[in-house]
């Protein structure tokens, strides 16, 4: 069975991008995801290093199978808040399986910052990322149609990764 995870980079809990985060790793995985990290209710354990939760959060992250890693836009960026929790992830093996870039912003004017800024990190860190990185504009945060080319794309290759990570039952995939 594929472990599904969701990090999300918003400083505000059980936001937009937490909703978007989610129905893209359900849509991707065939179910809800496994475990989601909302970083803004982790309060100021992020900042320390020593923090036992906040290192089995980086541990069970780093070992699924498929991690959507969510953001808003600032600055063409993502947050400062996802960037404290990605640093403590080991270069080029902190994720092990497949990591989808995505940002929520307010316009197209950004579309191309989860390429150009998340993706790099989650590549630097280990993960594969499948296909292009996603952007969606704040206000169709919650309309289907916003994803549905970028799932058609992607879809197919999420499905093949994971069908190859499950484990064989009597010999037989």
């Amino acid at each position: 069975m594929s472990v599904i995870a969701v990090v999300v980079g918003n400083p505000k809990p059980g936001s937009r991008t937490l909703s978007a985060a989610t129905y893209v790793a359900t849509e991707l995985g065939g179910a809800e995801p496994d475990l989601v990290v909302d970083l803004a209710t982790l309060g100021p354990a992020i900042l320390d290093w020593a923090d036992a939760g906040v290192a089995d959060l980086v541990k069970q992250v780093g070992a699924a199978d498929l991690v959507v890693v969510a953001s808003p836009t600032y600055k063409a960026a993502y947050t400062g808040l996802l960037k404290l929790f990605l640093d403590r992830f080991a270069g080029g093996t902190g994720l092990s399986g497949l990591a989808v870039p995505l940002m929520l912003g307010g316009s197209p004017a950004h579309s191309l910052a989860p390429e150009t800024t998340l993706r790099p990190v989650l590549t630097e860190i280990g993960g594969t990322v499948p296909g292009r990185a996603l952007y969606v504009v704040d206000a169709q945060h919650d309309d289907p149609a916003a994803y549905a080319d970028w799932l058609a794309a992607t879809r197919p290759l999420v499905s093949t990764f994971l069908a190859s990570t499950s484990p064989t039952t009597n010999g037989t995939p």
